[in-house]
């Protein structure tokens, strides 16, 4: 006599393999009462490759014959301000200069809330750099169209209660020219 176990492990395989075929075809699709209704289902649209062939201007002209790329208006300029976290976005106009970017990044500082509070909003009492390694400070009548980057560096004119009024670079300069008499000892032991 046949164990109850043989019966069970017999029925479990048919059912295995049932459910096997028609887990198969629901994957690909397909499912075991209607094949073709499902399939009109899957289908993807066609896609249109001349997406402006279809639309009109109010002359009725075709846009595509037509179609002139709209010219930049503005453009976003990332500007780095001395002992801050991170850059300021700014937002502005192809026509504006080098003292209107040093304005609006004030702006943009003082509005997003950042850290460290500047201590003037003056933009006069700013200057603007190619990057933080740049002695030079650029022309505040340029335009940023000329300059041809979007990623400046900006540093107060007043650095520190030691130096006050000296620029950037003009304080870069005088740090380099301090005399130091142990280098010269130094050099005599090489």
């Amino acid at each position: 006599m046949p164990s109850p176990r043989i019966n069970r492990r017999g029925n479990e395989e048919k059912n295995r393999k049932g459910k096997l075929s028609e887990k198969s075809m629901s994957f690909h699709g397909q499912s075991s009462g209607s094949s073709s209704s499902s399939s009109e289902l899957l289908r993807r649209p066609r896609t249109v490759p001349n997406l402006l062939a279809g639309v009109r201007t109010s002359a009725g002209d075709s846009t595509a014959m037509n179609f002139r790329p709209r010219k930049l208006t503005k453009m976003l300029v990332n500007v780095t301000i001395q002992r801050s976290v991170g850059p300021v976005q700014v937002l502005i106009s192809l026509e504006s200069t080098v003292d209107d970017l040093i304005a609006a990044a004030l702006r943009q500082y003082s509005k997003e809330g950042r850290r460290p509070v500047i201590s003037s909003g003056d933009a006069a009492d700013y200057d603007l750099h190619y990057s933080q390694f740049s002695l030079e400070s650029l022309d505040r009548k340029e335009k940023l169209t000329a300059l041809g980057s979007r990623n400046f560096f900006m540093c107060p004119k007043n650095v520190g209660a030691t130096t006050s009024s000296l620029s950037c670079g003009i304080q870069a300069d005088t740090s380099n020219k301090i005399p130091l008499p142990w280098l010269k000892f130094m050099d005599f032991l090489l």
